[in-house]
């Protein structure tokens, strides 16, 4: 149980973080690079989703699980697309969509807790900060983030 503890809590040595990032080939401006792409997808889901109830409970629109599907699917492709607009392509499916699917259903779509869902934004922005401190869990998801994100950059 103290390992797991340690896994998510205890802090890497700032030296020991950059030789982890070395040893994975993560590079910054690729690290900005996607945490764009998760910013941009996730403010496009945002904008555009016609579900979340507000405090009055007027315009409540029931989503079903295959509207919040074909919702994700079409803010998906329309990031893709802006990024193939600035000549960054991505392939349209991959492990890189599976995540991202899975965290939106989980975090978002299913979500019934508003609070949860508000922290989507600083989650993105402290996973992808390479300036704060790092666990091993953050390393981890971090590298695996970025190597499903980088495996589907056309080269």
């Amino acid at each position: 149980m103290e390992n797991f503890f340690n896994y998510i809590s205890k802090p890497v040595h700032p030296d020991d973080v950059q030789v982890w990032l070395d040893m994975n080939n993560i590079i910054p401006e690729k690290v900005e690079l996607y945490a764009d792409f998760a910013n941009g997808l996730h403010q496009l889901i945002l904008d555009t989703y016609l579900g979340l109830e507000n405090e009055n409970h007027e315009n409540d629109i029931d989503m079903s699980d295959e509207d919040n599907a074909k919702h994700f699917e079409w803010c998906w492709k329309k990031t893709i697309d802006n990024f193939n607009k600035e000549n960054l392509k991505f392939f349209y499916k991959g492990e890189h969509f599976e995540h991202f699917k899975s965290f939106f259903d989980e975090v978002f779509y299913k979500q019934k807790d508003e609070k949860i869902r508000k922290q989507i934004k600083s989650f993105f922005e402290d996973l992808f900060d390479l300036k704060k401190p790092f666990t091993k869990s953050d390393l981890d998801m971090l590298t695996d983030l970025y190597k499903s994100l980088d495996k589907n950059l056309k080269k």
